[in-house]
């Protein structure tokens, strides 16, 4: 069932650092009528990384958490900066976490994080053909870099320690492209 997307009746926008929040007042196709908030960050979009090492197996790095305070494994993930494309941040994001560069680097979608209150997304990269390369980071220390096979994505995420959101759902998609893709 399609539905009319709810008249927005007004904006009201509140700057809290690192994001922009903004209030709407909303009427619904039924009549109803809520406040709803949104979030926008500020920046030029994110990207996550899946970088492949050989056909099966995809690097994955160890990274202090502030959010939960422990050390998390995950993908290689950063800011777009101004004027920067989605591929040329995760081939420099590579380098800074990694030590890798990528000679083939496609996006393969984008992806959100609570599209019911964000509208931050992140670009899904999938990076292969890889090269040592490291450029200086902001990381305030060197990230480990952990190789992980594929086949064993279940045992993956049941880990502790593997529980970032963005990154399960990457390296699933990234699985399921590569299989239907195997030929590329």
């Amino acid at each position: 069932m399609s539905r009319p997307l709810p008249i927005i009746h007004g904006i009201t926008e509140h700057n809290d650092s690192p994001y922009r929040m903004e209030r709407l007042d909303l009427e619904f196709s039924n009549g109803e009528r809520r406040r709803y908030e949104r979030l926008h960050g500020r920046g030029h979009g994110a990207v996550a990384v899946v970088p492949m090492l050989d056909a099966e197996t995809v690097l994955l790095v160890r990274e202090y958490a502030a959010g939960v305070h422990r050390y998390e494994l995950g993908l290689v993930k950063g800011r777009i900066d101004a004027g920067e494309s989605p591929i040329e941040a995760a081939n420099r994001e590579l380098m800074e976490e990694a030590g890798y560069g990528a000679r083939d680097i496609r996006v393969l979608r984008s992806i959100t994080l609570a599209p019911v209150y964000m509208s931050h997304q992140t670009h899904l990269v999938l990076a292969r053909d890889l090269y040592p390369q490291r450029l200086p980071g902001d990381e305030p220390e060197e990230l480990e870099v952990i190789p992980w096979k594929l086949e064993d994505l279940g045992e993956l995420i049941l880990r502790e320690d593997f529980s970032e959101g963005r990154t399960i759902a990457s390296l699933f998609i990234a699985r399921e492209w590569l299989k239907q893709h195997a030929d590329r």
